[in-house]
């Protein structure tokens, strides 16, 4: 096989943080290596070295043999190197074909004027490439997800008039959040441009590794524990080598009985966000894991964000324990004990440019002594120590910025800042384990267990149907604002994945 792009002895350190220590890499042309290992095991940093985003410390860079000097993702993309980016690098207040040509050359401007005609027939020929049929000037901001990230392919696509050589792509966790149809049609379009190309896709999701890869690269602290055909391996050796113990079979919930005939915590009835949701009634009780599912837009995480206090008008009727609930804005649902976990970390859940330890005391840190924007001690600093222990959070320390945590750590981070709080009742969860590795999804499961058993009442919108059936007491299916389907008795008598999706779509 000729090697399209190879690392050498790559090292690169943040502060007192290795994040890869002595690192080599070969892909292959026409390959797609599966890149796999736990939260802070040095994936992105390999992707972002690769990509120019990171300059190594030591080592060197091969790309079809020669030595090259990657200082910017604009050098990266000049030897063939592209970044379908996991937080999506696409700018929504412009058209999908002004995105697709921001950062290169283009025939279709002159002296900063838009040749609009041109644009709009270069940009449909990068949009044909992956099959999606779109107008070029539709604002990103009018897409879904799903749409996004096919623009972001084609994006990278557009190397191929740039570049003659062979072309590197890089995914990093690029189906996070696509449905199921849509991880399918993305993977079509790695299928097929593999004759040009070569690619390494990042995912935490095994099943996925082992269906698009060819090979499997195994990192762990920032070192290549394994390199292995996916011909000769399997999930659970995958899990063991990542994670360095063996897999726990998917285990449901025991069927709870302590929830049913108490108070409900929460009710709604015939709550509707104009063009969003649309009468929605439901019941979750103390202790209770109501779980939420439907693809992307069915109306599933606006039910936890009006709740929340986050929509903008509403109408229909909410009960808290038996008493009325109006909540305009957050810290009205957090004064409650209601609180949220948003799947959009970095813009919703967490303080950038601040450390692990006031992300954690924000919200509850007056309870135990926290005051005046001041860092606890005591008491406080102990119960921040022991949610990072027990989350398994990976930080040099409690004083270390969020903004150097890997996207799994910070998720865990902004997650234990809910924990922290001893009056919280009802704690929503959207998306919770996107960006956990299957180790610190074990351990979030277990975390969910032992609160719902506390009789804290828990509603999830999970990241997939085996998240939700093996977490939930009831599932509710969401389709187009509707509730399309309600299933009781989970752990007693499970529904199956077909009649789930069914009912989604």
């Amino acid at each position: 096989m000729t090697a399209a792009f190879s690392l050498e002895g790559i090292t690169k350190r943040f502060g007192e943080v290795t994040a890869l220590d002595n690192v080599s890499l070969t892909l292959n042309e026409g390959e797609v290596l599966g890149l796999i290992g736990q939260n802070g095991s040095g994936k992105s940093t390999i992707m972002k070295v690769m990509a120019g985003l990171h300059r190594p410390d030591t080592g060197l860079i091969r790309v079809g043999g020669n030595v090259v000097q990657l200082r910017s993702p604009l050098e990266a993309a000049h030897v063939g190197i592209g970044l379908v980016h996991q937080e999506q690098s696409l700018i929504t207040s412009l058209t999908v074909a002004e995105n697709l040509f921001l950062d290169k050359p283009s025939t279709s401007t002159s002296m900063g004027v838009y040749r609009w005609g041109d644009l709009h027939d270069r940009a449909k020929h990068q949009l044909d490439k992956v099959e999606l049929d779109i107008d070029p000037f539709t604002p990103v901001s009018e897409l879904s997800f799903g749409q996004r990230q096919m623009v972001e392919l084609a994006k990278v696509l557009s190397l191929e008039e740039l570049v003659h050589g062979h072309l590197v792509i890089l995914f990093d966790e690029p189906t996070a959040v696509l449905t199921p149809p849509e991880i399918q049609a993305l993977f079509s379009q790695i299928r097929r441009i593999k004759h040009r190309s070569s690619v390494v896709f990042v995912s935490h999701r095994m099943d996925e590794i082992l269906d698009i890869s060819d090979r499997v690269y195994v990192m762990s602290d920032g070192r290549n524990v394994a390199d292995r055909d996916k011909a000769h391996v399997n999930v659970d050796e995958l899990y063991e080598l990542m994670v360095g113990k063996q897999r726990v079979d998917r285990t449901a919930r025991k069927p709870r009985e302590a929830h049913l005939g108490a108070e409900p915590a929460l009710i709604l009835k015939n709550v509707t966000v104009p063009d969003e949701i649309d009468n929605i009634s439901l019941e979750l009780a103390p202790g209770e894991i109501l779980g939420l599912i439907g693809v992307q837009g069915s109306g599933a995480e606006t039910i936890l964000r009006t709740i929340f206090g986050m929509a903008d008008s509403w109408t229909g009727e909410i009960e808290y324990f038996g008493a009325p609930l109006r909540v305009d804005s957050p810290p009205e649902a957090v004064d409650r004990g209601i609180g949220y976990l948003p799947a959009e970390r970095k813009t919703e859940g967490m303080i950038r440019n601040t450390s692990v330890s006031e992300n954690v005391a924000i919200t509850y840190g007056w309870q135990h002594g926290h005051g005046a924007g001041l860092i606890s001690r005591g008491r406080e600093r102990g119960m921040i120590d022991g949610w990072v222990k027990k989350l398994g959070i990976k930080t040099p320390s409690t004083g270390h910025r969020i903004d150097n945590l890997s996207g799994g750590n910070q998720q865990k981070v902004v997650l234990s800042k809910w924990l922290f709080g001893k009056t919280l009742k009802v704690l929503m969860l959207d998306h919770p384990t996107r960006g956990l590795d299957p180790g610190a999804r074990a351990d979030l499961f277990a975390v969910i267990r032992e609160l719902a058993d506390q009789g804290l009442a828990i509603l999830l919108v999970g990241d997939t149907l085996d998240e939700v059936l093996t977490l939930s007491d009831a599932i509710i299916v969401m389709k187009d604002g509707h509730v399309s389907a309600r299933i009781e008795n989970v752990q007693a008598a499970p529904p199956s994945e077909e009649e789930l999706v069914k009912a989604m779509v």
